[in-house]
Formats: C-alpha cells, structure tokens, sequence
C-alpha cells in the first residue's frame, strides 16, 4: 500500500486530499501546525492516518516529522507541499519579517520537506512531488504581492526539480488553485466572493474536493509520465 505524506493536512485543500487518498486505499500521514483541534477530529475520522504536529519553516522540524512517518510507515511515495500562509498588505506596508515569514512557510518550507523526501525515493528510483501553488503565482495579485511571489518561486522549484530529478525516476508537478472555498478565502466578503465567482467562466467558486480529485489522478499509474506541469484548477479564470 503506498504512502503519502501531505503537508498543512488539517483543513482546506489539505483536509480534502487527506479523505481523498485514504479513500483510495493510501497509508496517509499529515503535519499541521496550529489547527492541532482539527488535525485531531480529521485523523480520528480515519482508523490508521498518522498526524504529525510540525512547522515547516523549521528545517529541525521537518527532519523530525519524516523520522516520526517513517517509524510508521517505512516509505513515503509521494509528497504533497500543501501547507502555506496568506500574507496581505500593500508591497511598501510588508516588513521584512513579513516577507521572510511567508517564504519560509510557503517556500522554504517545500524546499525543506522535498529534500527529505528525495533522499527517501531517491535510493528506490521512484517517487511524486507535487507542490500546491495558487493562480496567483501565475497571474501575480495586487495587495498580495509576498504570498504570490511565493507561490511563484513554488513553480519554478517544481519545473527546476522535475528536470533534476526525472531521471531518477522521481515526478515533479505543481497544482495553481484558483478560488477555492476555504478558510483563507473565508476572509472576505459575500460581495467579493461574488464579485470574484462572476469574473469566473464557470461561474462559481471552486471545491478543495476538485483539486483533492487531481492530486489524486496525478499520483496515479494513468499519470506516470507526467512531470514538470503546472495545473490550473480554476474554472477557466486563467484563460489567456
């Protein structure tokens, strides 16, 4: 039974992947960070799924949740860099402590638990990555210019790692959420969701279930030869 670890896994897009894998038969572990009453009722939902408490900014951290799976679970096939921070203000109101936070959550925090899973799947020449960026990383946003700069140094590491690391065997892809209903978009207004819904082809805002469904597909055997793309789940909001 193969095995995933997936990172921010307590609510949203995390919460949505972790029922999604489980339900697909996965050994599946999460690491969540401040939602420790939500991590608690979402594993104990699920008899075996392994919840690791962790921030992912600190690389001493991370090395201690992969020992903690891998005490559990001998190997991790795939990797899912899903735990991230918004970070809003005007670019000159960002202070630097800002701009180093929201990186080291959202970047450095990929960067830190890719390495440990390389040297896991690396000796057994397969693996799957799949970082989850955001439309935002692709289309930039006003008012939100440390969380999208973020998410775009998340695409070009992901391009960057598959062209390494695909000879190895190890699959590199990334997901761009568009707006998706969940408690960082919680923040704002029934207006603005509205208004937001309305710039959408399809009308709507997106479901964590939609982008759950294809991290799924891409952890299958139909998406082996799939690696260094980047997904929009978005409902056409990115069409250029």
């Amino acid at each position: 039974m193969p095995t995933v670890l997936i990172t921010g896994g307590s609510r949203g897009i995390g919460a949505a992947m972790v029922r999604r894998f489980y339900a697909a038969g996965w050994n599946v572990a999460f690491s969540y960070w401040q939602s420790e009453q939500a991590a608690q009722a979402l594993a104990t939902q699920m008899p075996g799924v392994l919840s690791v408490r962790a921030d992912v900014a600190d690389s001493a951290q991370v090395a201690a949740m992969f020992s903690a799976v891998h005490a559990v679970f001998p190997h991790i096939d795939m990797l899912v860099n899903n735990a991230a921070i918004a970070q809003d203000g005007l670019f000159l109101d960002l202070t630097e402590a800002d701009w180093q936070r929201v990186f080291a959550v959202n970047f450095f925090g990929a960067v830190y638990c890719t390495g440990e899973a390389i040297r896991d799947m690396y000796p057994r020449g397969r693996g799957n990555i799949l970082n989850i960026s955001s439309i935002w990383g692709l289309k930039g946003a006003s008012y939100e210019s440390g969380y999208a700069s973020s998410k775009a140094a998340l695409i070009g590491l992901s391009r960057s790692l598959a062209k390494e690391w695909g000879p190895s065997g190890i699959r590199v892809n990334c997901i761009a959420p568009g707006v998706i209903d969940t408690d960082m978009n919680a923040q704002h207004s029934a207006e603005t969701m509205q208004t937001l819904a309305e710039e959408i082809p399809l009308g709507r805002i997106g479901r964590a279930e939609e982008v759950a469904s294809l991290a799924l597909y891409l952890a299958s055997p139909e998406a082996e030869y799939i690696t260094g793309q980047v997904f929009s789940v978005d409902g056409g909001w990115n069409i250029t």
